[in-house]
Parts: C-alpha cells; sequence; structure tokens
C-alpha cells in the first residue's frame, strides 16, 4: 500500500465526512485534509494550473498532486495586450476537450498556494469552468503548498490525460459584458461596481503596465481582494465570508460586478461573494480596467498631470 492510500484509509477512518460530500456534493473550496478524505470516492479531475518556471523547469513536473493534469492559467487567458479578455468558445472548447473535462466529473483546481494572488487565478479557471457548464467544482484552498505543508505526497513526472467531448454550453449568467457596465455608467442601469483592487489602484495612484492610464470605473467603490484571506493565503471559510459581505454592505441584494485589472483579483471576490457568501447576481467584468482603459472610455480618479510625474517618481524610488 502506497503512502497516499494509507492516508486516505486513516483519513476517512479517524474523522466524519465533511459537510460538502454527506450532502454528495462537490467543493466550492476544499482543504487539502477534506480533498484526500473524498478523493478515492470522488474520483476528480485535478486540473493544476501552474505554469513553467522562467528557468524552463516546469514546476508540475517536479512535484504534484497524484494523478493531476498540468493545465496552465495561460490557456484560460486573453491575448498579452488584454488578457482578461475571454477565449473565443471554439478555442476554449478545445482545451477542454483536450484536458479530460467532462459534464459528469468533478474538477479540483489546483494552484500554487504562494500568495492571495496566486488564488485569482485559481478563482479565474474557476469562473471559466462553471461558465461553460462544468457544476462539480472545487478550488483547493491552499494550493500546492498546504497540500505539502499538510504532510501529503506530491508525484514526479506528467500524467496524459484522456480527451473528451465536453460540449460548451456557454452562460452569461456570471458574465457582465462592456455594455452591461456601459449601462451601468451611463444610469441606464443600476449595480454595484466592486474595484477589487488594492485601494492605491482603484484612488489612481498606480496602475497595470498594459493600461492605458491609471483611473476606476465611474461610481464604482473598492473591496480589496485581500480582505477575504484570514490566514494568508488561505481564503476564510464561508461562514466568515458571509459575515465580512454582511460587514461592508455587499448583501443587499443588489447586482454586485466584480473587477480589477487583468482578472485574477476580480475573480477572488467574484468567488467569494458568488460561491462562498451565495449571493445572487454576482457578476464578473472579464476585460476589466487595461481594457476599459484602452477604449478611452470615462474613468474616474485619473490623476493629473503633475500626480502622475509624482507617482511615476514614487514608483522608482
Amino acid at each position: 500500500m502506497n503512502r497516499l492510500a494509507a492516508y486516505l484509509i486513516a483519513a476517512a477512518l479517524a474523522a466524519p465526512l465533511p459537510a460538502f460530500a454527506q450532502a454528495n456534493s462537490f467543493g466550492p473550496l476544499l482543504s487539502p485534509q477534506e480533498f484526500a478524505a473524498v478523493q478515492t470516492a470522488a474520483d476528480p479531475l485535478v486540473l493544476d494550473i501552474r505554469a513553467p518556471a522562467k528557468d524552463g523547469k516546469s514546476a508540475y513536473a517536479e512535484g504534484h498532486i497524484p494523478g493531476a493534469v498540468n493545465a496552465p492559467y495561460g490557456l484560460f487567458r486573453g491575448p498579452s495586450e488584454n488578457p482578461g479578455a475571454l477565449v473565443p468558445e471554439d478555442k476554449l472548447q478545445e482545451v477542454l476537450r483536450g484536458l479530460g473535462v467532462s459534464l459528469d466529473r468533478p474538477v479540483l483546481i489546483v494552484h500554487q498556494g504562494s500568495d492571495i494572488t496566486d488564488f485569482g487565478a485559481a478563482a479565474r479557471v474557476y469562473w471559466t469552468l462553471k461558465s461553460s457548464g462544468v457544476s462539480q467544482l472545487a478550488i483547493l484552498n491552499g494550493g500546492v503548498k498546504g497540500w505539502t505543508e499538510a504532510g501529503l505526497p506530491l508525484e514526479k513526472g506528467t500524467v496524459t490525460p484522456t480527451p473528451s467531448q465536453f460540449q460548451i454550453a456557454f452562460s452569461d449568467k456570471w458574465l457582465a459584458t462592456r455594455d452591461e457596465v456601459l449601462a451601468i455608467v451611463n444610469g441606464e442601469q443600476t449595480a454595484k461596481l466592486i474595484d477589487s483592487r488594492p485601494e492605491s489602484f482603484w484612488n489612481g495612484d498606480d496602475a497595470h503596465p498594459a493600461a492605458a492610464k491609471p483611473g476606476t470605473l465611474p461610481q464604482s467603490e473598492y473591496f480589496t481582494h485581500s480582505n477575504w484571506f484570514a490566514d494568508k493565503p488561505v481564503i476564510a471559510d464561508a461562514d466568515r465570508v458571509r459575515a465580512l459581505a454582511a460587514e461592508n454592505n455587499l448583501d443587499t441584494g443588489e447586482p454586485i460586478i466584480s473587477f480589477c485589472n487583468t482578472g485574477h483579483w476580480a475573480a477572488t471576490n467574484w468567488f467569494a461573494m458568488s460561491e462562498l457568501a451565495g449571493l445572487e447576481d454576482v457578476k464578473l467584468y472579464p476585460e476589466l480596467m487595461v481594457g476599459w482603459s484602452n477604449a478611452g472610455y470615462e474613468m474616474a480618479n485619473v490623476p493629473g498631470p503633475v500626480r502622475r510625474v509624482w507617482n511615476q517618481i514614487k514608483s522608482v524610488f
């Protein structure tokens, strides 16, 4: 009996199944211990979204959760000039088929777990898969780092997935389009526009390198993605997330659109509010501030010339 099998048996015998397992559901957030306890029964597809390291070595090949398939985050991203943009449906369907994604098999998304921004990549993949029709989804809380810290084993090498015939049925239920955001900015629709970036981005002191200028969406307010993390880089549990949402008036029933620069931080806010807090009508604006600013639309908190120069000086020193 290998080490992983022994651990799974011990975990199953030593503790009762968590509530999600008792309810025959999967996710949306699993600790390493929770996943280890249900892995054999659930038989999930594990997608390791880590990209190759800068020196050409693959972190995935050097050690990944047993059975995990490598699905680099870049597969779920737009072009370099607007990485937050949606991948065309035909291309995305080809990617998901190649990874072995199917409608009847749960999917666990695994990131490195190095920091809180890293979690956003997993949340964006989760959002993409859910929008594509996959219903049984979970993110491994703490990622590979949390897995190894829990004393669970890794395996080396690569896993070749079995291709599927996955058919995308993309839903716009959790998608905010540019036209929808324009309608809100112009007063034709109502919704909370939540900037997921740190305050320095919201107030125009910082900007993404690909953005035309610093600033934020008109009428927006900010709720920084880092607020959800109780024990960084581990996101808070559902009870704490619901409490935070209530404390910050995010649970009023008004539609919410989450945005940031290129899709990491906004996806974390969407995941926390929609999947953990269970708020209705929470959407992600995937083009975000890079696409919006480069298109030349109205922005708020845009600094004047003198302030921009001062911000550039501060960034150097």
